[in-house]
């Protein structure tokens, strides 16, 4: 066996000509064809396998080389069902994939699409040898020079379709990769409106209702919601992470991984893979991050975040960018390993991210930085409790955070400074933070208000600290409520105690100082630390006015 891992091979004949490590899917295959929906979407996060999928199913369907991709499937599922083998080589299919349709302007996107058009038109220049109707071969060759008008250009799937059907007599079969790309692309360069527009009538041209259309595969990370793109398509079947009729196709299923293991003869690293790359739960499955799992016997079982979410991260920035103090609360909780509660719903609309917390979290969910761990009713909703599934997405999620901060205060800065707090360096604090409030302060209030700016502080400890320390803030202890402890997981390693006060005038800072220590004495806050058999605690007053900051510590011992 070919232990290779076919790292960005998304092309299935590639893949298995290359003698790469390949986990079999195509039992999917007989799923998809043997009882077709007009039109079925699934919906994944980036990096989960949809492109194989399509480019499996156009090997196995098209009509075009039948008799060369057939010894493809050798030695796979599908090749002991003999129903589903006698259609391979049956149809003929369009395959398209709009995952390179970026432009940063309406413009650019219209002179992208002609040219990306030109591209499809010119594969199948074979059609022109057939009996051709004159106008539509003049269609076909302004197509194909990239000089169509936007109108041909929004009709040009149901064109190419119905040239197909012509042509070779059967009804061509439709898969369409990475369908919302160009969408998102949109929505962050600002003209979604013109690319729904256009993108609107491209689509349903050729999905509704269309009699040269035999069926249609189309793969996204989002449904889009049928108003904005999917206008009056009503034999649209959606597989996604929060319905699921097909939960094996995409993604790892244990049985994949675990096989994997010992095929690669690392069964001993299972359970470290699991807590890294597995966790998302898919229609009752447990799904682990295959381009992520790939990648990480491609070095040497080293664990990493591997998986990049371009999508997710966008959101995850407008999530930051519109927060408030709970929003935060809710952040820190998740790294930590906590949930959080909420409605989810499926058909996404752009505008809505800024203002609707519940599209934020679908999108969220649907990206692939938030999993459901369970559902339940109440009254006409379905309630959704969700969390960061693994601990690549917790490194992620925190690293987009940290990503956040304002560049004055680098990333780097924030593990100086982390480290001088763990270390009792009491200098090194009182630099790093001063540095840290005059960049932040007019971010968080630290004049009359000091939740916002010690929630944004903690929200940056807790990305940085998680999983060697757990970060908790506002919690009962003692005799009183900290502002933020900070627990080690490992024994031997020191603990904090920070609480957080203002003052009125800079010549108060000092007294204020002592009275916050004093009230981490006097409300034994250290009780929590007892309680976990932490024999060393580090306690920190820090107090601002303005700009100005001053920080004072103690340590604390006990047996």
């Amino acid at each position: 066996m070919n232990t290779a891992m076919p790292i960005g091979k998304d092309d299935f004949k590639e893949l298995r000509d290359g003698g790469y490590y390949f986990v079999d899917k195509s039992e999917t295959i007989a799923k998809l064809i043997d009882h077709p929906a007009e039109v079925t979407l699934f919906t994944r996060p980036r990096r989960f396998g949809k492109t194989m999928l399509l480019s499996m199913l156009r090997y196995f369907l098209d009509i075009e080389g039948a008799t060369e991709h057939r010894k493809l499937f050798d030695g796979l599922a599908v090749s002991r069902d003999s129903e589903t083998m006698a259609q391979q080589g049956s149809r003929p299919v369009l395959f398209l994939s709009l995952k390179g349709w970026k432009y940063p302007s309406w413009e650019r996107m219209q002179s992208g699409v002609r040219r990306q058009l030109s591209v499809i038109f010119r594969e199948h220049k074979n059609l022109l040898d057939g009996n051709m109707e004159v106008w539509d071969r003049d269609d076909f060759l302004s197509l194909v020079r990239g000089k169509a008008d936007i109108d041909l250009c929004q009709n040009a799937l149901a064109f190419l379709l119905r040239i197909m059907e012509e042509h070779y007599g059967k009804k061509p079969v439709l898969l369409l990769d990475e369908y919302d790309v160009p969408i998102q692309t949109a929505w962050e360069h600002g003209y979604y409106k013109d690319a729904t527009d256009f993108f609107r009538e491209f689509l349903s041209n050729a999905l509704k209702t269309n009699p040269s259309l035999d069926f249609a595969v189309l793969t996204g990370v989002l449904r889009i919601s049928k108003e904005s793109i999917f206008s009056d398509l009503n034999n649209l079947k959606v597989d996604s992470v929060l319905q699921m009729q097909y939960p094996e196709a995409l993604g790892f299923t244990s049985a994949e991984v675990e096989t994997m293991t010992i095929d690669l003869g690392r069964a001993d690293r299972l359970a470290e893979l699991q807590a890294w790359y597995d966790g998302y739960h898919f229609g009752g499955h447990e799904i682990y991050n295959p381009w992520s799992v790939l990648n990480y016997f491609d070095h040497d079982c080293n664990p990493a975040p591997y998986w990049v979410n371009t999508s997710g991260n966008m959101i995850l920035g407008e999530l930051l960018r519109h927060t408030d103090q709970a929003h935060m609360e809710e952040m820190e909780g998740l790294l930590q390993g906590g949930s959080i509660q909420g409605r989810l719903h499926e058909g996404v609309v752009y505008s809505d991210i800024k203002n609707d917390e519940e599209s934020l979290y679908t999108m969220l969910c649907l990206t692939g930085y938030l999993t459901v761990e369970s559902k339940r009713r109440m009254g006409n909703a379905d309630i959704y409790t969700l969390r960061l599934p693994n601990r690549e997405m917790q490194a992620l999620f925190g690293t987009e955070i940290l990503r956040r901060f304002p560049r004055a205060f680098s990333q780097s800065s924030l593990v100086r400074l982390m480290e001088a707090f763990l270390a009792g360096n009491l200098p090194q604090v009182q630099e790093g933070l001063s540095r840290y409030l005059e960049v932040l302060a007019s971010t968080f209030d630290t004049g009359k208000e000091k939740e916002s700016f010690y929630h944004g502080f903690v929200l940056g400890m807790t990305a940085l600290l998680v999983p060697d320390y757990e970060v908790r803030s506002n919690r009962e202890s003692g005799r009183g409520r900290y502002d933020v402890a900070v627990f080690p997981k490992r024994a031997g390693k020191a603990g904090m105690v920070l609480e957080f006060k203002t003052a009125e005038s800079e010549d108060q800072l000092a007294a204020k100082a002592q009275e916050a220590l004093a009230q981490i004495a006097a409300r034994d806050y250290d009780a929590a630390f007892r309680a976990r058999g932490v024999k060393h605690v580090l306690h920190y007053g820090i107090v601002s006015c303005g700009k100005s900051v001053i920080v004072q510590n103690s340590n604390l011992f006990w047996d």
